[in-house]
């Protein structure tokens, strides 16, 4: 497998921890009457698993991003970028004057 897909896999199933973490703490600090939502009521399972499919993509694609930002190319040349100056004479130029016509008629 490469290792793009690895490192995607991996960082998605730990956003889905995250997730199920965080919906876990809703829960059970009872933020917003959640859990006595949940318990009483027909869909209540139903409405944790989108609850925590809905957050875990978004940790997901947060943990994938912060993973992604912090690879790094090892490059051993430590030459940077070229830095060659463009050249150019002022004194050749000059400002010059353009003048511009509207259309007066009306339609």
């Amino acid at each position: 497998m490469p290792k793009l897909i690895h490192l995607y896999i991996k960082h998605v199933l730990i956003g889905f921890g995250i997730a199920a973490a965080f919906v876990a703490m809703l829960l059970y600090f009872n933020v917003a009457n959640l859990w006595h939502l949940v318990t009483h009521s027909d869909a209540g399972l139903m409405a944790v698993i989108v609850l925590w499919f809905a957050n875990g993509i978004v940790f997901a694609g947060v943990q994938f991003a912060i993973a992604v930002m912090n690879l790094k190319d090892d490059d051993d040349d430590d030459q940077g970028g070229k830095r060659d100056g463009v050249s150019v004479d002022l004194s050749r130029m000059v400002p010059e004057r353009v003048t511009a016509k509207a259309n007066t008629k009306r339609r």
